[in-house]
């Protein structure tokens, strides 16, 4: 069995195979059963811990599971809450063919599947992206979306610290992907809005950040942070504004940004335009230049076995 380290598994996903890696398996599909989720107690019963198990396999070709241990309690050791391992498997006879790094899997694939929505609903023109957050996903986000819109000429960062974005702009500065863009904090919310033609949220708010009413004729808004239903980074006015596709129907159960808008009566589900397969699959994406679109995303299992393979292949 072979072996990759963090490194190695980062090596092994650049966006530009990464994101047409993710179109195909979207497109051709795969099973994916519900994770399994279970609570770990310490001696005294008290929950520490949750343990998440994710499979998705290709009947005839691979199968892979991501291990992924949550422990809160780690920053009072100076250790990340969240560690993760992916094991992927040949599906026709059970045997192991490698282990990865699950985080950075989780990482890459997650900001290379909004890069694969704005490849359908982001105008082709666009040149100004807007990131709101600035934790280790926000750090990837202006890489990917450049790999498929490389018209991109600007990259403005806010967050509720403002230390943080000024920290993350520095960081994105000695990007050797980032080369040529400009780079900035923004020190407005509501203003960098407007103007950009592409807004970003990856933040874990539970109170909406980007108002519908900002958002500009045209504009693309990808929301990637929440990931529960008490979890919001925008208004129910944005959805009620945006044409609205999801990356799998498991987000219409989660998305508090979705269930939320739909409990305040300003978004009806009827009204999906639908989800990353059906966009990879020929459905229409972006219907005019001045349309809104939306993009809200929960995560999948199929992104992680589509990344597995490709660090695996390329390895």
């Amino acid at each position: 069995m072979r072996h990759f380290d963090t490194a190695a598994t980062r090596a092994g996903l650049p966006y530009d195979a990464l994101v047409p890696a993710l179109r195909r398996m979207f497109a051709g599909g795969c099973e994916v059963p519900l994770r399994h989720t279970h609570a770990l107690a310490d001696a005294d019963g008290h929950t520490v811990g949750t343990l998440l198990l994710m499979p998705a396999w290709r009947p005839g070709g691979r199968l892979g599971i991501k291990t992924v241990n949550v422990f809160p309690g780690n920053a009072l050791q100076g250790l990340p809450a969240l560690h993760a391992v992916y094991t992927l498997f040949d599906g026709s006879t059970g045997v192991p063919l490698a282990q990865m790094d699950g985080s950075e899997i989780t990482t890459r694939r997650t900001v290379a599947a909004s890069a694969l929505a704005a490849s359908y609903l982001a105008r082709e023109d666009a040149r100004e992206l807007l990131l709101v957050g600035a934790g280790r996903l926000a750090h990837q986000v202006p890489a990917a979306l450049r790999s498929v819109r490389p018209g991109l000429r600007r990259v403005r960062v806010w967050n509720h610290r403002p230390e943080g974005a000024a920290l993350l702009v520095r960081a994105l500065a000695t990007e050797p992907a980032l080369e040529g863009l400009q780079i900035t904090v923004a020190t407005g919310l509501e203003a960098a809005v407007r103007q950009a033609d592409m807004v970003s949220c990856v933040t874990l708010s539970t109170a909406a950040l980007v108002q519908g009413r900002w958002l500009r004729p045209g504009s693309h808004l990808d929301l990637v942070g929440g990931f529960t239903p008490a979890m919001r980074e925008c208004d129910g006015e944005a959805l009620r504004r945006a044409r609205v596709w999801v990356d799998t129907s498991e987000a219409m159960a989660k998305a508090g940004d979705i269930l939320q808008a739909v409990a305040e009566g300003l978004f009806d589900p009827a009204a999906l335009q639908g989800t990353l397969a059906d966009l990879c699959r020929g459905a229409a994406g972006r219907a005019g230049p001045d349309e809104i679109t939306l993009f809200k995303s929960v995560g999948t299992a199929l992104e992680d076995l589509a990344a597995a393979e490709l660090v695996f292949d390329r390895g």
